[in-house]
């Protein structure tokens, strides 16, 4: 199948557009003849005259206006095109699609995505949370977000925000008369809000002290799967919860949720902000990425 270039194409609607062949060749900035080749390269590849020449006018033959009509809204859609990818490397703009955990959705929302909105209002962020691991190039988006450990090998990462750690918490109306657990072991004989899996699976609660490691099956009167519905439930009494600590930070400072168990929740993997290596990057990605590491070295 023949290829044609751009420069076949722009030279027929220069054409048409000047007039002339010359006034065509000046318009496009080349030589007459390098026009007249051009149209004369895409007449014979396409087996039919576009033009009717003499030496005083040039004018479509029918077949030269059906293909005019056909081609010139397909060209300018492509010269559109170029023109706003040229323009995103002039100034950021268009789309940036980001995929994270809601947990680190809610963690650099306000320090950096909010941030970065104020610095570039052209550029719209469309974050997709969800629990489990994507493929974020296959999935079509430009960046992930995710604990370290479960960055891909073959991909960039910057590091984001504070230490990350487990809170377990429970409202100071349901441990008023009730002993505070001391060891997870304890948390057995408590109602516990438990969680879910993306895959389906139920959360067994992680712990961790001195070297030895505890996985618990903790048993409630609710099963959730989003850790807003599972803040509601302990703020309301319903028991013990779970919890990244930034998603009950604000509550454990104000005193409505009361943390225990603290020494069994080391720090955990920090975040990561990846992205495949990527060449000719829009000018939204590159000031994104410029804006996350001024975050994870703390400048901002």
């Amino acid at each position: 199948m023949t290829r044609h270039s751009l420069t076949e194409l722009e030279a027929v609607l220069a054409i048409v557009r000047c007039g002339s062949f010359r006034a065509a060749a000046l318009d496009l900035g080349m030589s007459t003849t390098a026009v007249s080749n051009a149209v004369q390269k895409l007449e014979r590849e396409l087996a039919v005259r576009l033009f009717n020449r003499t030496t005083r006018s040039v004018s479509l033959t029918y077949a030269g206006r059906i293909f005019v009509a056909q081609v010139r809204p397909a060209l300018e859609g492509i010269q559109k095109a170029m023109d706003t990818a040229r323009s995103q490397q002039e100034a950021p703009s268009g789309t940036l699609r980001i995929n994270a955990f809601a947990t680190a959705a809610r963690e650099i929302m306000a320090p950096l995505v909010l941030t970065y909105l104020e610095r570039y209002p052209q550029v719209h962020i469309d974050i997709a949370t969800e629990g489990r691991l994507v493929d974020v190039v296959a999935a079509g988006f430009d960046l992930g977000v995710r604990a370290r450990d479960l960055v891909p090998s073959d991909a960039i990462a910057i590091p984001l925000g504070r230490e990350r750690r487990i809170a377990v918490a429970a409202s100071p109306a349901f441990l008023q008369g009730r002993a505070v657990p001391k060891v997870p072991q304890e948390l057995l004989a408590y109602p516990c809000i438990r969680g879910r899996l993306p895959n389906g699976a139920p959360l067994r609660w992680r712990f961790a002290k001195d070297g030895e490691e505890l996985l618990l099956d903790v048993d409630g009167p609710i099963t959730l799967d989003e850790a807003s519905l599972a803040r509601i439930a302990v703020l309301n009494g319903v028991g013990i919860g779970y919890f990244m600590e930034p998603d009950i930070r604000d509550e454990i400072a104000a005193g409505r949720l009361v943390r225990i168990l603290e020494d069994w929740t080391p720090p955990l993997s920090p975040l990561c902000l990846y992205y495949s290596n990527r060449r000719n990057s829009s000018a939204a990605f590159t000031a994104f990425i410029a804006l996350a590491r001024d975050f994870s070295a703390g400048r901002l």
